[in-house]
């Protein structure tokens, strides 16, 4: 703990709606890693060790932040966190334990809020072994929580990209959308079917259908493309077609940060990782989070393109 009583780690904020956004994004477990850098707070949400989220928060969203060492970690209850960060209702109306909402209704709508007056918020964090201390104010009315820490957990490198001889693999197959071509092809496609998994299938390829999304379950399978030319696509990279099989429910988690977004970043890399990058609106300025899945399946890449050069025929 820092000498004489201070916090290694303290910030306020004018509004407690901005972190509550952003931790709701990443909000499918109940623990959460925080590490708190010059930058801003990163909360990293793992699961499995094949899926990962994180969410920054940038110093800018801060009314202050300082920092006694850097960098500074720890490991916290993000249930609990969330529901002590809502507990004036206000900044937010649906509490942690409604982010198990479904994803189609989510993606559709947008995450249930009602606008209040703002929450404002400090943090303290003591250093190892010390609680997480927030401290709540609406209206004149102030709350004082106390949140036990935990010692943190190392999160995955999944070292995006990787290292590889060939240069050409060294680049990323990348695409950015307006999310809201996202959202429409999250609500269509078909996540979940009765408890049944459901795979999704990511191809990527210089030539049509350039991006498109598949589902593949027991009642069939959904197709979804987006032309590089579509009013929907921003930005197109693609060296070399792939195809890669994720597991639906490892993305599902993902339509809570796609339901805040404007726009979203679609990378894979030569061995299937999947990035998603959300870029979300706050307060004048852009806010990222961003999932990283493993592929559950890897298809040959000669296979791959056997199946774009069907669809031009």
């Amino acid at each position: 703990m820092a000498s004489g009583g201070s916090a290694v780690l303290s910030a306020t904020m004018d509004s407690a709606r901005t972190l509550v956004s952003l931790l709701r994004a990443v909000h499918f477990r109940d623990h959460a890693t925080f590490l708190a850098t010059q930058h801003g707070l990163k909360a990293t949400v793992e699961d499995s060790r094949t899926l990962q989220a994180n969410a920054f928060v940038q110093t800018s969203l801060f009314h202050t932040y300082s920092l006694l060492e850097n960098p500074v970690s720890f490991r916290v209850n993000l249930t609990a966190l969330l529901s002590c960060l809502t507990m004036f209702g206000g900044s937010s109306s649906s509490t942690a334990s409604s982010s198990s909402a479904s994803s189609s209704s989510a993606v559709r709508g947008g995450a249930a809020r009602t606008v209040g007056p703002p929450v404002a918020l400090s943090l303290r964090y003591g250093g190892y072994g010390s609680p997480l201390i927030l401290c709540l104010e609406e209206g004149g009315v102030v709350t004082d929580c106390s949140l036990r820490t935990q010692e943190p957990e190392d999160p995955l490198d999944f070292e995006f990209g990787g290292s590889d001889a060939d240069e050409d693999r060294q680049t990323p197959n990348k695409v950015i959308l307006k999310a809201e071509g996202l959202k429409e092809a999250f609500a269509d496609l078909e996540l979940s079917s009765s408890g049944a998994e459901v795979s999704v299938h990511i191809t990527m390829s210089p030539a049509r259908p350039h991006f498109r999304l598949s589902t593949f379950g027991p009642l069939g399978s959904t197709h979804c493309d987006f032309p590089r030319d579509s009013d929907m696509v921003e930005s197109f990279h693609c060296t070399k077609a792939q195809t890669n099989q994720y597991k639906a429910s490892f993305l599902k988690p993902s339509a809570k940060a796609l339901s805040q977004a404007s726009k979203v970043s679609v990378r894979m890399d030569w061995r299937g990782l999947l990035s998603l990058q959300f870029m979300i609106p706050n307060d004048g300025e852009v806010s990222f989070v961003e999932y990283y899945c493993c592929p559950d399946d890897v298809q040959e890449e000669e296979d791959d393109d056997d199946e774009v050069n069907s669809d031009d025929s």
